[in-house]
């Protein structure tokens, strides 16, 4: 399987740039085979990127912007999906390979695979080994001396209920009035977390109030840059057109001289 990463090496947006050096970096970091295919230079690979990127993960003018990342004609996702697994330690997923046994993404597919499975994964110790006593349920290693404590325990009880009359109306008070001052607390509690929740969701509503207008003016900014990129290509291509006429009609004037002479 190979991952494809479709780049511009002319862009003019600083923001593209830095994206495309992240995911780059990002995957020689991991010493992970990629192939890189510049849709600057090459049309071909400008289509292919544009056709093959699912209709729901576009943007809403219908043009992806580079960098996009396959594996093999499987999409995988673009710079934003990219960042998010690899917050999540969870790169080789998103890429579609195996992570490599030892890595953190391997530690965490095997905790995953163990609490489906219904057994907790064991974790290794400093030396690399594995504490067997973990397997081991708590009765059956205890054995004996946990019967003894329980017997221990029932001797105590009963030699204290006759001692614990009254000490238990005395108790019942105090329990009462700390379950009333308890109350009161909880309520105050509430109120508190109720005015935090208000505060952090206004503060919430705002962050993403300004991601969305980052999101805005960065996009505009791409979609700018793409446009200047396409308009210098038709410039490139209209020049090539008239330099091939202007050879043309060098030869056919050096043609009719030579008729002539």
């Amino acid at each position: 399987m190979v991952i494809k990463v479709f780049l511009a090496s002319s862009s003019g947006s600083t923001a593209i740039k830095k994206k495309q050096q992240d995911v780059v970096g990002f995957l020689e970091a991991l010493k992970v085979d990629y192939t890189q295919l510049d849709i600057a230079c090459n049309e071909e690979n400008r289509m292919w990127m544009r056709q093959n990127v699912p209709v729901d993960k576009k943007p809403t003018n219908g043009i992806p912007l580079p960098p996009q990342i396959f594996n093999e004609d499987s999409y995988c996702g673009d710079y934003d999906t990219f960042f998010d697994a690899k917050e999540d330690n969870s790169v080789y997923a998103f890429l579609g390979l195996p992570p490599p046994p030892g890595s953190k993404e391997a530690e965490q597919a095997a905790k995953v695979l163990g609490v489906e499975n219904g057994t907790p994964a064991e974790e290794p110790k400093a030396d690399g080994s594995v504490d067997a006593s973990a397997e081991v349920p708590v009765e059956e290693r205890n054995g004996d001396a946990h019967g003894e404590e329980e017997q221990a325990a029932d001797e105590e009880e009963v030699e204290g209920e006759g001692e614990g009359g009254e000490e238990e109306d005395v108790a019942d008070e105090e329990t009462a009035g700390d379950e009333a001052l308890a109350e009161e607390e909880e309520e105050a509690v509430e109120e508190t977390d109720e005015v935090t929740e208000a505060n952090a969701q206004e503060e919430d509503e705002q962050e993403e109030a300004d991601e969305d207008r980052e999101e805005e003016d960065l996009q505009s900014e791409e979609e700018e840059e793409l446009r200047q990129l396409e308009d210098e290509e038709a410039e490139v291509q209209e020049d090539e057109e008239e330099e091939e006429e202007e050879e043309e009609e060098e030869d056919m004037e050096e043609t009719q001289e030579e008729e002539a002479e």
